[in-house]
């Protein structure tokens, strides 16, 4: 089986969210399951002065409304993992990966993946499955069963498309989508007004779809969280796979972790009270038994984290302390950074982000908050269990898929709520404070810390559908 991952972000080299995550190590995963898993993503970010001995293997035309685009193809290797890197002149080598403006972002995307999907005429390696990710590669699919009818080099290839977060979609690069030849689809399950955008001419071609959690899969078919596009996602409901995301347990492993004070692990765990003193020291906060939530996130409304402050609030009677570490919207930072000067004996904030301080975060806190208005699947909960820190979350998306309530099952490994407001979050801290004082505490820390949450799991499901997917490609082409 061979299959080549599309997209726009690779940690460690570009890395600007969870795709990037993805895209690092789900490869390898599947590699060792005996997929001969390969990356393609954009030659920008400074991706070509850390990528180690790219080696050019191929260049070609792309065809453009003001004439031909050239393609350059640098073909590399991340950490065992066969990776092509495409250069051309709407792809700049240095900056930012993302502008926020659709005219740049747009030419670069389509470019990129109508580049990408040639590269597969130019190769002796040809991919049984093209695993394409978010509206950024979502040219791709389009344009791959547009072009594969008797196509030799592309008529094998069966393609899938990953949605890691429904709402970026691309619109607004319809006039990048006509400057290289791609008229809107035409397919009836698809408004008029949506024809034109990215996202959704995968969403209507790709042979299957994915996204990055079975709780966001059903929540996208519904309004509250489609987008707009639930009624296309309920038509393909059939084609359409929910896989929760993993974890490098490599690198986030608190017995290996160089950033603790100590190491620790769920059979000795001496070394996490090591971890919670040097923590209460560097953040110069009170050493007792009081419990310290932690806050490790982006600071926007999508993560609910607006709610965290008045919902400690509400909170101020019993005893708690607080770290948050992000950077994100200003008017939450000023919100929190408020917070942190009415408490100045509890509370401190961090603005910005440092993952050497994450990690002692996770391995010093008692809990971490997570009021996520939406979480397609969400990796701080998992780094957080892997360290012994308990989730108190939002049941909602990966969130409500990989966080057991303590009051809800016998493995339970934080506690859940339903609504996006500062009460329901303050009832759920009052729950975690009430817990934390009993020996279903360590339950709950055992429970997470021994919970499988690497990528092998996830990557044994998307070999059988990237099977299923090459079979059934394979009679449509018989």
């Amino acid at each position: 089986m061979r299959v080549l991952f599309v997209a726009t972000e690779v940690a460690p080299w570009v890395k600007v969210g969870g795709l990037g995550d993805v895209v690092g190590s789900l490869p390898s995963a599947l590699r060792s399951e005996g997929v001969d898993a390969r990356v393609c993503v954009p030659a920008h970010a400074g991706i070509l002065r850390v990528a180690p001995n790219p080696r050019r293997v191929a260049s070609y035309a792309i065809g453009h409304a003001n004439g031909p685009v050239h393609a350059t193809v640098w073909e590399t290797e991340l950490e065992g993992v066969p990776a092509y890197l495409i250069a051309g002149p709407p792809i700049p080598e240095e900056g930012v990966v993302y502008t926020g403006r659709m005219d740049e972002e747009g030419e670069r995307f389509v470019f990129f993946s109508l580049a990408a999907l040639e590269l597969c005429r130019h190769l002796e390696w040809v991919p049984d499955v093209l695993h394409c990710h978010d509206w950024h590669s979502a040219v791709v699919p389009h344009a791959l069963a547009q072009q594969r009818t008797g196509d030799a080099a592309l008529e094998p290839i069966a393609s899938l498309l990953s949605v890691h977060n429904l709402p970026y979609s691309g619109q607004g690069a319809d006039a990048a989508l006509r400057a290289y030849g791609i008229s809107g689809t035409d397919d009836p399950r698809v408004s008029y007004g949506h024809r034109a955008i990215p996202l959704v001419l995968g969403l209507a071609s790709a042979d299957a779809l994915s996204t990055v959690s079975e709780g966001y899969a059903r929540e996208i078919l519904g309004p509250e969280y489609g987008c707009g596009f639930e009624h296309l996602l309920r038509e393909r409901r059939a084609d359409l796979t929910g896989i929760r995301n993993g974890l490098d347990v490599v690198s986030w492993d608190p017995m290996g972790d160089a950033a603790l004070a100590a190491p620790y692990g769920p059979d000795a765990m001496d070394g996490r009270a090591r971890c919670r003193a040097a923590l209460h020291a560097e953040l110069a906060l009170p050493d007792d038994d009081a419990p310290l939530v932690a806050v490790v996130s982006r600071l926007v409304a999508q993560k609910g984290l607006d709610l965290i402050a008045p919902a400690l609030r509400q909170l101020r009677e019993l005893p708690w302390k607080a770290v948050v570490l992000g950077t994100g919207d200003p008017w939450i930072e000023r919100a929190l950074e408020t917070l942190a000067a009415e408490m100045p004996d509890r509370v401190r904030v961090k603005i910005g982000f440092d993952e050497t301080l994450a990690r002692r975060i996770y391995a010093g806190a008692d809990c971490v908050a997570m009021p996520s208005r939406y979480e397609p699947c969400g990796m701080t909960q998992l780094i957080a269990m892997r360290y012994g820190c308990v989730p108190v979350a939002r049941e909602t998306g990966g969130l409500a898929d990989t966080v057991a309530d303590v009051d809800l099952s016998e493995d339970a490994t934080g506690v859940l709520f339903a609504d996006a407001t500062p009460s329901s979050l303050a009832f759920a801290l009052r729950r975690a404070f009430s817990v934390s004082r009993t020996p279903r505490w360590a339950d709950l820390i055992d429970h997470g810390m021994r919970t499988d949450w690497s990528w092998q799991a996830s990557a044994r499901v998307y070999v059988r559908l990237y099977e299923r997917l090459a079979r059934s490609r394979a009679r449509k082409k018989a």
